[in-house]
């Protein structure tokens, strides 16, 4: 044969396999979702409505970790915060054994920090929802670190008896020492006192062996507030300080059951009340920009919120596309994630703690 007739046969031939190797290729990454673990709907939750763009979009880039996460299983509250970023849009939770699956799945994907929040978490089954999770995830799953965070209102010392040994921290949000100011913020309960509550928790947790940690976010009406004294006196191990945040649908926009607008505050006026704090050794600061994009957000179905947009998308659902499909939508910046530190010790026995 011609060896110039040989070389053009055999680039034929190296054509036509690569065309075949494409192909191939393509099939197989078409059937790949087919292999995620799947879940028939539950009644109330809502069946995947992502625009086509974005279901091509999903393989795209490498998933992240989900090495802390916040698991938000209610949107229900009993207080009526006026900058809530995450309001009753549902009172949707999901079944106990569903939210178990949920939670495996993230720890086999690599979560080692999980905080449960709301809405209020112990306002569901009066705590009890909340305690098997913890106890789930300390006992079984035995992750480093459990948390919650709550306004405290509805937290009795007989859950500290039954689930104290497996929550490593508990964050009470706490924005103000002045309670005229709590009652403005939508922090008032009738009688009860939020400040003088407070107090009790932290005893509760030196008691029980759990780290107390302090929730504040900055808003127009408690920003000229000097919080030294109090937050020495009562000693976390952390005091979050978070700058006032807009997130459209929520609390801002036409269709938000909030309206924050008045509360909203300049970074200038934010820093200057870091400034006024700067001796608190415990102060962890967050403005707009490290908290938008810096945390894993899973909402009531267990679907990735992503803020990047200034509104909370949705992911699919852990529970019908696994771990990794969902968390590519999630909008997350691992980078900040680091820089605003939010990884710590946060397993209480690695803590040095004056219980």
């Amino acid at each position: 044969m011609h060896l110039g007739m040989l070389c053009r046969l055999l680039s034929v031939g190296r054509a036509v396999l690569a065309a075949l190797r494409g192909r191939l290729s393509a099939l197989c990454w078409s059937l790949t979702p087919l292999s995620l673990p799947l879940s028939l709907p539950l009644p109330g939750r809502p069946r995947d409505s992502s625009p086509r763009w974005e279901r091509e979009q999903e393989w795209d880039d490498a998933a992240p970790t989900p090495t802390s996460v916040n698991y938000h299983f209610t949107r229900q509250c009993n207080y009526k915060c006026g900058f809530c970023f995450h309001t009753a849009k549902t009172s949707f939770v999901l079944p106990l054994e569903e939210a178990k699956r949920g939670l495996t799945m993230l720890k086999k994907a690599g979560m080692e920090k999980i905080n449960f929040s709301g809405g209020e978490p112990f306002l569901q089954d009066r705590g009890e929802f909340v305690g098997k999770l913890v106890q789930f995830c300390k006992q079984e799953l035995e992750l480093p670190s459990v948390s919650i965070v709550s306004n405290g209102s509805l937290i009795r010392e007989r859950w500290f008896k039954k689930y104290g040994e497996y929550l490593d921290i508990l964050a009470i949000s706490c924005d103000s020492f002045d309670e005229n100011v709590n009652v403005l913020i939508g922090r008032g309960q009738g009688k009860k006192n939020h400040v003088e509550n407070l107090h009790k928790l932290r005893q509760w947790c030196r008691e029980y062996a759990v780290a107390f940690k302090i929730n504040s976010v900055i808003n127009r009406f408690n920003v000229e507030e000097d919080m030294n004294e109090q937050i020495k006196a009562l000693n976390p191990v952390r005091w979050k300080v978070f700058q006032c945040l807009l997130i459209e649908g929520e609390n801002s926009g036409e269709d938000a059951l909030r309206e924050a607008e008045k509360f909203v505050i300049s970074d200038e006026d934010f820093e200057q009340f870091l400034d006024r704090h700067k001796d608190v050794s415990c102060l962890v600061p967050e403005s707009n920009q490290k908290m938008r994009d810096s945390y894993l957000i899973l909402d009531e179905y267990m679907r990735f919120l992503n803020c990047r947009n200034g509104r909370k998308e949705p992911s699919k659902s852990i529970l019908d596309v696994g771990v990794e499909a969902a968390i590519k939508f999630s909008g997350f910046d691992e980078k900040m994630f680091l820089t605003r530190g939010g990884k710590y010790v946060w397993s209480k026995a690695d803590m040095k703690l004056d219980w």
